[in-house]
């Protein structure tokens, strides 16, 4: 709930739920409109409408008043401004408009008549003519003015050309500015599908036809007075009495409609006798047709009891009557036909206060079917297990043969936390027997399947649960560093505190230590002198082996570089004899150094790794 005023703002804020805030103190308004000249007269409201008075209101240039509605006082008279234009010499020559008046026309840059020469004359002088051809476009759309630049509108286009007449059968040539039309008639159907055009020269949009239709329209009485048209005719334009039954009241339908409209409805009382055994009928109004069912209370003393017949009227009733057999398949089914036959009176429903068997409740129950009778319910009365009731229907039991039920139910009393096995026994009076079954289950590391007594199970405590349910074997489960649990079967998550030893080395894996899992990321094995020791002499060793095949890589190198300065400095003719040894000679040269140059990548690489072992044989030997 939330205070707040009126929509104008008068009246004293009042409690007023969120949804429906907005209300109306109904006093007048009183604000101004936006005339300036109104006050609102409306009931409290939100916002004002525009002001609905009449006043004189002068147009923008202020030459003229007339009444016109205070909402738009803006309006515009249909004088010329007259007003003298800057330039002193010309007036304007704009209509009512407001604010200061546009300049002078003729004191900006000016064309000739034809366009194509500019000028800047004052503007009490005329453009003069340029002298040029006119070339503006002429009316006919395809042709120039050939006259000299002139003023005023161009002559009618006088050059012949070949036309083409508006239905498009002839060509013939003729002025420009004159419309060709032959003198074929149409033979095209108008728009009413009945006549031909026949129209001279028609382009193909023929006019609708103006002939009389003449056609009976739908009443069968009257023909269509219209213009010949496409479809079918309006309805008929007569008029046609319809009456009420009785004929006080009349109703003037158009002509064909009678027969389809209803009479219209007349306040006079029916006055058709009645057809049952009341002596009036309920008062109603005329109206067409048969009267309704009588619905008037029968009122007939029932047969068997002193109460009446409180049904509606069931002298005159619509009853199905039976279909007759058919013969065969060979004959149809007719439509079920109704009958009106006086129906007896039913049964008598009056309602007498009764009480059922098991005396459950009291109902009424009706006249005809006096007597005790079954609710329904169940019986409701403890069985010999007094655990449970009879389930059967309401029935009698003081006749002493008819009894309760046996209960057959499985015993349903709640077992002792955990134990899943229901009572084996049937429905019983006391405790239920302590639970004898064995529970198979899974140990804790989900490899063996263990039995338990369902009773220990159950009454034990929780460190007793869990060595029932221990399988007694070592855990399975690996560890994060990849051993496994050290543990008895157990729940939960192993240890992570591994003590399983493990061997660490130095660099040179010379040293060996042990240490617990759990501790071996915290440990960490150096070299000592030795160690250092030994890589330097093993260092030394490489570097001697490097040298030597380098040294020997350069000694190759200008064994090749002499030779070749050697055939240099020789030079000149030889014989082909000695050029063929020479050429011998230096073949086998060049064999003996690839030997010698494989035995090189084979022996040093070899010596070297022999000397290798021999020093590491002898540094572990110290």
């Amino acid at each position: 709930m939330v205070s707040v005023s009126c929509m104008c703002l008068k009246a004293k804020p009042l409690p007023r739920r969120c949804s429906n805030k907005e209300w109306s103190c109904r006093q007048q308004c009183g604000k101004l409109l936006p005339c300036r000249q109104h006050m609102c007269t409306k009931p409290c409201h939100k916002e004002c409408s525009p002001c609905p008075k009449v006043s004189a209101q002068p147009c923008v240039c202020g030459r003229e008043k007339t009444e016109r509605p205070c909402a738009s006082p803006q309006w515009n008279c249909q004088q010329l401004c007259g007003a003298i234009l800057s330039c002193g010499n010309h007036t304007c020559e704009v209509k009512c408009h407001s604010g200061v008046c546009p300049p002078c026309p003729r004191s900006v840059s000016r064309c000739c008549p034809c366009g194509k020469t500019k000028s800047s004359l004052p503007c009490t002088e005329e453009v003069q003519l340029c002298g040029d051809t006119c070339d503006r476009r002429l009316s006919c759309g395809k042709h120039t003015c050939s006259m000299r630049c002139h003023r005023g509108s161009c002559e009618t286009c006088r050059q012949e050309v070949e036309k083409e007449c508006r239905c498009g059968k002839y060509r013939k040539l003729m002025p420009c500015h004159k419309e060709y039309l032959c003198d074929s008639k149409c033979p095209k159907t108008r728009s009413c599908g009945r006549h031909q055009c026949r129209r001279k020269c028609c382009p193909g949009n023929c006019p609708p036809c103006d002939q009389s239709c003449g056609r009976t329209l739908g009443c069968r009485n009257h023909k269509c007075p219209s213009v010949c048209h496409q479809g079918s005719c309006y309805p008929c334009p007569e008029m046609v009495d319809v009456r009420c039954p009785c004929g006080s009241a009349v109703l003037a339908v158009p002509c064909g409609r009678e027969r389809n409209t209803k009479p219209p409805r007349c306040k006079e009382p029916c006055r058709t006798p009645p057809s049952c055994h009341h002596p009036t009928r309920e008062p109603h109004r005329c109206h067409p047709g048969p009267c309704a069912p009588c619905r008037q209370p029968c009122l007939l003393t029932l047969p068997g009891c002193s109460h009446t017949c409180p049904n509606p009227c069931h002298d005159l009733v619509l009853v199905k009557s039976q279909q007759v057999q058919l013969a065969g398949p060979w004959e149809q089914p007719s439509e079920p036909a109704f009958v009106k036959k006086a129906l007896p009176c039913p049964p008598c429903q009056v309602p007498i206060p009764t009480a059922c068997f098991g005396e459950h409740e009291v109902s009424p129950v009706p006249c005809h079917r006096q007597g005790q009778f079954s609710c329904k319910r169940p019986c409701g009365r403890p069985l010999t297990c007094s655990n449970h009731s009879c389930s059967k229907e309401c029935h009698l039991i003081s006749d002493g043969n008819k009894k309760c039920e046996v209960c057959e139910k499985a015993c349903s009393k709640p077992r002792p936390p955990g134990c899943p096995h229901p009572c084996s026994r049937r429905c019983h009076p006391g405790d239920c027997q302590p639970c004898g079954q064995m529970i198979r289950q899974r140990c804790h590391c989900k490899i063996s399947m263990v039995y338990v007594e369902c009773m220990k199970l159950t009454s034990a405590d929780k460190e007793t649960k869990v060595m029932l349910t221990s399988c007694n074997n070592q855990c399975p489960k690996e560890l994060t560093c990849g051993h496994r649990c050290k543990q008895m079967c157990h729940p939960g998550v192993c240890e992570e505190k591994c003590q399983q030893k493990v061997k660490l080395r130095c660099p040179c894996k010379r040293i060996k230590k042990e240490f617990s899992c759990s501790l071996s990321s915290q440990c960490d094995v150096q070299c000592d002198d030795i160690c250092r020791d030994q890589q330097r002499k093993v260092s030394q060793l490489k570097e001697a082996e490097q040298r030597a095949a380098q040294e020997e890589e350069q000694k190759k190198l200008q064994e090749e570089l002499e030779a070749f300065e050697k055939r240099q400095q020789r030079g000149g003719r030889r014989n082909k004899k000695r050029g063929r040894r020479e050429e011998v000679e230096d073949e086998q040269a060049r064999a003996g150094r690839w030997w010698r140059w494989c035995a090189a990548l084979v022996l040093v690489p070899l010596g070297g790794a022999v000397l290798s072992a021999a020093a590491f044989y002898l540094v572990t030997k110290t």
